[in-house]
């Protein structure tokens, strides 16, 4: 670590010092947190399953054809080491259903089994982090009309119901061969282009599906489950079955997490308010971080107001002992996907360490004082407290370049390992 740096960080810590935060536990804390990494965003959510993968459907859409997008799961791990690499801190990785390490013959998703992960799991072994899976019931023939589980036909629903006990089974096995908790969320793209005449039989099925599902018993020590809703999607712009109304009830009443995705809602929702709104009440949340752009359209996260009141509400939870999990969830083809990995997870652990460090003691006690101008005037104070050095610092710590040291492993790796891939 440079002297520069050591010394930046030193005069950062007694500013933050007059102000009752202790720096050092700031990082502590930020170390403890792990953010999850999303495999899909490596390989354009194609997924491995056969030499030309299914069609994506069910809403998914990337855009982008920068070279390099991995086409096996040995190319999609070798990817995820060199991000890994530029990310400091605690993190795990998670996986759609379709990213398979290997297929057996016959064995449809169905019926998937660890050996089809067998790969990922050695994988994560031999770097001590932790395995998140969601099945996934998009880009396959079994998904017909935009329908999975609240399909009429009960042949259909029978098949993606198997689908996601199936990834439960694999994500209890994650668990306990890691050592860290697997969280299987369940997202659903099952929806309709135009309008619907009775939405409730349709989500009469999709709750019944969901309760057959979660009756295939699991260690729920070792296994959280989460319910992902959507405003709407590709396809389904009138009326997404699973929606945030179906989903909140749902999860309040079966004792599951709550997946909130901030792409997922209107773009002008405050996202970060509804973290605290699910832990008062205590319900659990996975968040799905993502940035939206007019439309649920899985912008690489930057430290915007909206990353940066996410961070804050989820520091105040989990403060006050709320579930909170984190998993980053964008897609971006248009650019060098390690980089997006990079810059995503820096963001939000930004976020994270910016939350932290702010006198937020100083602020509630003006606001509890009903001192609204106090508070207004000590929030925009807090803007400009050296956050930036103590981020530097953090990253010298993990051994991780800086900011404006990002490109040239970017540039090396792509030059000797994307730019070969055809």
């Amino acid at each position: 670590m440079s002297t520069r740096i050591e010394q930046s960080y030193l005069i950062a810590k007694e500013i933050y010092a007059e102000h009752g935060i202790n720096a050092d536990n700031a990082i502590a804390e930020l170390e403890k947190i792990t953010i999850g990494i999303h495999a899909w965003q490596g390989d354009d959510v194609r997924g491995f399953e056969a030499a030309t993968a299914h069609a994506l459907t069910g809403g998914c859409q990337v855009t982008g054809n920068h070279p390099g997008v991995a086409r096996t799961a040995d190319e999609l791990r070798a990817d995820l080491d060199a991000a890994m690499k530029l990310i400091p801190g605690k993190v795990k990785i998670g996986l759609q259903g379709h990213e398979v390490d290997k297929m057996v013959p016959g064995v449809d998703r169905d019926a998937y089994t660890i050996e089809n992960f067998s790969g990922w799991l050695d994988w994560a072994k031999d770097r001590k982090i932790g395995m998140d899976i969601a099945p996934a019931f998009y880009s396959h023939p079994m998904l017909d009309h935009n329908l999975s589980v609240s399909h009429p036909d009960p042949a259909i629903r029978k098949f993606w119901i198997g689908h996601g006990q199936a990834c439960r089974r694999i994500s209890e096995i994650f668990a306990r061969e890691l050592g860290v908790v697997s969280v299987c969320n369940q997202w659903f793209p099952d929806g309709f282009k135009d309008i619907p005449c009775d939405r409730q039989a349709f989500r009469d099925r999709l709750r019944d599906a969901l309760d057959e599902i979660f009756s295939d018993p699991v260690n729920e020590n070792l296994v959280r489950d989460a319910v992902e809703p959507k405003l709407f999607g590709i396809g389904v712009e009138s009326c997404t079955v699973g929606s945030h109304d179906f989903y909140a009830s749902y999860a309040a009443k079966r004792n599951k997490l709550i997946c909130i995705d901030s792409g997922h809602f209107h773009p002008t929702e405050q996202i970060g308010d509804k973290i605290s709104a699910f832990a008062s009440n205590g319900v659990g949340m996975l968040l799905h971080v993502s940035r939206g752009v007019r439309w649920d359209s899985d912008h690489i996260v930057l430290l915007d107001d909206s990353l940066l009141s996410i961070a804050r509400e989820t520091i105040q939870a989990r403060k006050r002992g709320a579930e909170v999990h984190l998993m980053l969830d964008y897609f971006d083809g248009s650019v060098n996907r390690i980089g997006a990995w990079a810059v995503g997870s820096r963001a939000l652990a930004k976020g994270l360490l910016i939350a932290l460090l702010e006198p937020t003691a100083e602020i509630a006690a003006a606001e509890g004082k009903l001192d609204y101008g106090s508070r207004m005037i000590r929030m925009e104070a807090a803007k400009t407290l050296p956050w930036q050095a103590v981020w530097e610092y953090y990253c010298a710590k993990h051994d991780c370049p800086d900011d404006f040291a990002l490109e040239k492993p970017l540039d090396a790796y792509e030059a000797k390992i994307l730019a070969e891939r055809k």
